[in-house]
């Protein structure tokens, strides 16, 4: 049986397909390249500042955890997850194995004033165009589940729309190959996605593998205070919490105990 990865992207492709049949590469194309183009790049904005920022994830579900949450009252998470401080968001818009949607980034755009990530597994340009229709600041290309060319391709693409591209790697070899794509944002994610391992210092194991003036996100499994502090004095620029702010019955509370910050 193909690893969930794998299963993933081949499902993106058909998704693609589907999608084609209805607008045409051309006509999402178009229209994307119609649009005004911001390009302060707002997504890497929020992660240049100093200390670790926070991208906090909106997600009803995952192939690991199954149904995270049945509610999931996306639109007031999203504006929780902005006043308790949260430098930006991540949407999942994957609709079978995460229950995501389109609309729940578009709905969220509309809604809050700090960027959003579009997460999914994007696998052909046609999604990068369809980010910026949807109104995301910036796009995963996750190296898995594409070449090195196309990692670029979608960085070009994503840059000539004033997006942001997120390129997540798992192990050194993809960390290189990110590198010599150009990724000015690295994530590392802390879960193999083929097998849902998870461990919070391969973020760590790799930021040296990865020029200081590359944007460095750590993702997944992390759950406390002291995970952040490891992850700073690793020189991360940057976390992606889901799971843990998800599952929070008060989510700022559990932002701020994250952050640090002190209510004494």
């Amino acid at each position: 049986m193909a690893d969930i990865l794998t299963q993933l992207a081949d499902y993106a492709r058909l998704r693609v397909a589907e999608k084609k049949k209805v607008h045409s590469f051309e006509e999402v194309k178009e229209a994307a390249c119609a649009l005004p183009n911001d390009h302060s790049f707002p997504f890497e904005t929020a992660l240049r500042q100093e200390g670790v920022s926070f991208i906090c994830e909106c997600k009803k579900a995952s192939p690991s955890k199954g149904l995270i949450d049945p509610e999931f009252p996306y639109l007031e998470i999203a504006r929780e997850y902005e006043a308790a401080g949260a430098d930006a968001i991540s949407c999942l818009t994957e609709p079978k194995w995460f229950l995501g949607s389109d609309d729940y980034l578009r709905n969220i755009v509309s809604k809050v004033s700090i960027p959003v990530l579009r997460k999914d597994f994007t696998v052909d340009p046609y999604m990068i165009y369809e980010a910026k229709l949807l109104g995301a600041s910036a796009v995963l290309l996750i190296v898995a589940i594409l070449s090195e060319e196309e990692i670029a391709e979608g960085m070009q693409i994503a840059d000539s729309l004033g997006l942001s591209a997120l390129v997540e790697a798992h192990d050194e070899s993809e960390v290189k190959t990110a590198v010599r794509a150009g990724a000015r944002i690295l994530g590392v994610n802390n879960r193999n996605l083929k097998d849902f391992t998870v461990d919070v210092h391969n973020s760590i194991a790799l930021r040296d593998a990865v020029p200081e003036d590359v944007l460095f996100v750590a993702e997944s499994g992390i759950r406390t205070r002291s995970d952040i502090e490891t992850l700073e004095q690793g020189r991360i620029n940057g976390v992606l919490i889901g799971e843990t702010l998800m599952r929070a019955e008060n989510r700022k509370a559990v932002l701020d105990e994250l952050k640090g910050v002190n209510h004494d």
